[in-house]
Order: C-alpha cells, then structure tokens, then sequence
C-alpha cells in the first residue's frame, strides 16, 4: 500500500498558529498556543493536506520541522512514496505532515477515501476523551463538572504527590461514575510512584499514563501495575514498541510522534500482535490533525482526540463532538 503517486508534485508548506482558549498546564509546561506545519501537495489537478504539530519535549518545534521538510522537497516533488518518505526523514511532526498529505493526495487520486486505502472498516464516531489542564483541585473539580457529563476524563497531573492526591478525589467527587485516567506527563519517579498508586486505587482511576520520564522504563521491570500503565513518552515510534511489554499495559499513539498515519496503523496492529491495547492520542493540532487520527482511532480500546477543543478557533469543515463522541465528516481530510 505505499501509494505510487502521479510525478511532477509541487510541495507548500506553511506555519499556522492557533491560540488556546486558555493556558494550558502539565507536568513542566504551560501551553497558550500550538504552532503547526502545514504541508500541501498538489500534481496540478488534486491537493493532499497534512499538519505536523511537532514533538515539544524532543526540540521537534515549528523551525526544526521547517528545516526536515525542506530537506526533502526535491525528493518529495519528484515523486517519492509513503514507504520512501520513511527512510527519508525520521519519525516527527515534519514527517507527519508530508505522510498525511501524500495520504490524502492518493485518495483524491484514486477517488477512493484514505480508510478504504488503508484496509480499514468504514469509520464510526468514536468515544474520546475530555482533558483537563492541570489547576487546583476545586478548579479542576468544577471543569469536570462543566464537560460534557458523557465524555470520558483525562487528568493532568503535574508530579506533587499532595496536590495530584488533591486533584484525583476533587475530580472523582465531582464525576462518580465517570471514566477517569491521569496523565503524570513523566512527573514521577519510582519512589513517589510506589505512594501515588494506592491514591488512583482509592479514586477508581481507570489507567495511568506515562508515570516515569523516558529512558526509565527498566525501573518499572517487577513492579506490580495495580491498573494498566500507558506508555507515551516511552513509545514514540514503531521501534519502541516491543520493549513495553512487560512494563506496560497500552502503547499511546501519536502521528506528530511516531511520524504519521502509516507509522501509527503499523504500531497498532504490532501493539495487538504483542498483546498490548492501544490507544490513540494528539499533540493538540486542528481537525486537520484529528481526521487521520481518526482512523488510527477505529483499531484503538481508548480515543484521545480532543485537540481542537483547547483552540481559540478550529479549522471548517472540522470534526465535531457530542455525546461523548468525536465525529469526523469525510470532507475534513482523505
């Protein structure tokens, strides 16, 4: 499936910035405003869109995805595939961007939607989850409330043990009968870990992301996972995936992570190959980001796709939520 497409391309690629409603917190970062790559190809009669949002804690930021794309546009303009574009560049927004928009560009081609290029079933809407921002507990209780009640809940811990303790039973007391998992954003370390467990045990957490910083998954060899660890920062491509078995439960996918669609359907079916769950997740992009998501999201047990919701303003046509539900129209992308 690596798309032969039409030679004779030409490559645009744009910075597109997209303020937050409001600061954004996690474990050491504070975000008011996503800076994405946009990248379109056209061969004249068909234009393929894809955004690259980057990788914010490898230095995978707007120029250093400029600079990757650059690098390959003459390869890219005389024809390149999707198979080629891996070795090419390596996993990374850059990377992301360009697949999506030889994805796209090959399905107005062919006149065939990417998911059927794909070998994937037709699309259905999907349950994602809400996120909430790191805050004070009575802050953070009163946004739970405020989300959609159908919504799944995703909590921003920041790696204070008093405070995230604070924040897990102020949510859980807001939502009893929601769905709730935490995000440590690698804001913990073995020790403090051993204690913050017992706290999300009492709170009925469903699941706990990444609880270590990466290059630390060996502490986690014995240690009793008393509900599923999710890997994100430890699984940022394809390559990673068979080294979480053992200390993870769920691998989180991220195309700005693993560098695009066809990187994150192979680590999906690789995932269910090693017995892990998967999940889909986002580095806060548009609909333009979402939509092949998306589609990584129909081979997925947990849906992360709330980007757009942190924006100022979204793209039009856009994916849209309700019910507890992400819809994507097929005019948004592929």
């Amino acid at each position: 499936m690596a798309g032969q497409i039409r030679r004779g391309l030409t490559l645009d690629l744009r910075v597109e910035r997209f303020a937050y409603h409001q600061p954004f917190r996690i474990s050491g970062h504070v975000f008011t405003e996503t800076a994405l790559l946009v990248a379109t190809l056209s061969d004249g009669e068909h234009r393929g869109r894809g955004e690259g949002a980057g990788v914010y804690y490898l230095g995978d930021d707007i120029a250093h995805m400029v600079a990757e794309a650059e690098q390959v546009r003459g390869a890219i303009e005389h024809g390149a595939t999707r198979k080629e574009l891996q070795s090419l560049l390596p996993p990374g927004g850059a990377r992301n961007a360009l697949d999506c928009a030889l994805w796209d560009l090959e399905a107005k081609q062919q006149g065939r939607p990417v998911w059927e290029l794909a070998g994937l079933e037709t699309p259905r809407p999907l349950r994602s989850t809400l996120t909430l921002g790191a805050d004070s507990a009575d802050n953070m209780a009163k946004a739970a409330l405020a989300i959609d009640p159908e919504a799944p809940v995703k909590v921003k811990l920041t790696g204070d043990l008093e405070e995230d303790a604070a924040r897990v039973a102020a949510i859980r007391a807001a939502r009893p009968d929601a769905w709730i998992g935490v995000d440590a954003n690698q804001g913990y370390d073995i020790a403090t870990l051993a204690r913050l467990l017992p706290v999300l045990i009492e709170a009925k957490i469903a699941q706990l992301e990444q609880p270590l910083k990466r290059g630390r998954e060996a502490d986690l060899d014995g240690v009793a996972r008393p509900l599923p660890f999710v890997a994100d920062e430890s699984a940022l491509s394809l390559c990673d995936t068979a080294s979480l078995v053992g200390r993870f439960d769920v691998v989180n996918i991220k195309l700005d992570k693993c560098g695009g669609l066809t990187e994150g359907l192979a680590i999906a079916r690789q995932a269910r190959a090693l017995g892990l769950d998967v999940m889909v997740g986002n580095m806060v992009g548009t609909s333009l980001s979402m939509a092949p998501s998306y589609l990584v999201g129909q081979l997925c047990d947990i849906v992360d796709l709330d980007g757009p919701t942190f924006l100022a303003r979204d793209r039009d046509p856009g994916v849209f939520y309700r019910s507890g539900m992400i819809h994507c129209p097929p005019e948004v992308w592929g």
